[in-house]
This record gives structure tokens, C-alpha cells and sequence, in this order.
């Protein structure tokens, strides 16, 4: 399976190829906590990846979070090659998108995408995206994981650090 299949994919068919595990969180909790496995851990086959929730005492609610975590990850380390000279923005593309939107790891995806193709540039991937410095830098930092994978990327090819405004 592709990156972009795996972006795209219905939570389902994403779910089908990843192991399951729900086991006893760590930490405080009470009797609740030690009688029920709530935490969660799915890792996916393919890629070895793996996410883990266990702040919440659903197990549903644990599941999700695990979920939408490994799917964030899973853009986050798999490149999906962009050719610059054929490349267009999907319709309705925009970096205003809550952590909590089911499009938000598409769009990270996407971003990633764009700045390996410009080489970790982000003045050639901002034009790419059609998106002005302050949102842009703004997307990048209002996203720990993001940021670091960013500015590592770019210290790695010499290139300065971003600053956060």
C-alpha cells in the first residue's frame, strides 16, 4: 500500500491492516483502572508504526485517539513523491484545519510532500501551496511532532532553523 493510499484509506480498511492490543494503562486511576484494559495500542503491519492512547477510560474513546495518532504518523514519516512541474493543490486545500478534522493528517501529509520536493525550502513550498510565510510557518509550529520533523529535515541540508514568528 502506497502513502497516499494509506492517507486516503476509510478507517476500516486502515484498521485492517493493523494489529489491535488493549492492555491496563500506567498511572492513577482507581479501581476502574485496574480492573479494565482501556489503553490501547494499534500498529500497523506494513510499516511497523505503532500509536498508543490510554487518557481516557473508553476503551472507544482510546481507540480513537490511538487511531488518529498513528494515522498522523504515518504521514508524518512516509514521503509520497511530488512531481513540482505537474503538481496542483487538491480542491478546497487549506492549512486551516483543526488537529481534530479527520483531513488534518491529508493536509500534513501534503505539506511534507511539498517541502521534500522544494528540498525543506519553505519559500518554494509556500508558493507551491499558495500559502503566505505566517500561516504557513504558523501550521507548522502549532504542531510539536510537525515543527520537529520540520526543522530536523532542514538542519540536515545546512539549512537555518525557522523561527516561531
Amino acid at each position: 500500500m502506497n502513502p497516499q493510499d494509506l492517507r486516503t484509506s476509510t478507517d476500516e480498511r486502515f484498521l485492517a491492516d493493523c494489529q489491535v492490543e488493549t492492555f491496563r494503562g500506567p498511572g492513577p486511576g482507581g479501581q476502574k483502572r485496574n480492573k479494565t484494559s482501556s489503553a490501547v495500542r494499534i500498529t500497523h503491519k506494513l510499516t511497523g508504526l505503532n500509536a498508543v492512547a490510554g487518557e481516557s477510560r473508553s476503551q472507544a474513546q482510546n481507540r480513537a485517539n490511538a487511531l488518529r495518532r498513528l494515522r498522523l504518523r504515518v504521514v508524518i514519516e512516509l514521503r509520497q513523491p511530488i512531481d513540482l512541474g505537474t503538481f496542483s493543490l487538491p480542491i478546497g486545500f487549506s492549512l486551516k484545519v483543526s488537529e481534530r478534522n479527520a483531513a488534518y493528517p491529508q493536509v500534513v501529509g501534503l505539506v511534507l510532500d511539498v517541502l521534500s520536493a522544494c528540498e525543506w525550502e519553505t519559500g518554494s513550498a509556500r508558493m507551491a501551496l499558495g500559502v503566505g510565510s505566517r500561516p504557513f510557518t504558523r501550521f507548522l509550529r502549532d504542531d510539536p511532532e510537525l515543527w520537529i520533523v520540520v526543522q530536523s529535515e532542514r538542519a540536515a541540508r545546512g539549512l537555518r532553523t525557522l523561527t516561531s514568528d
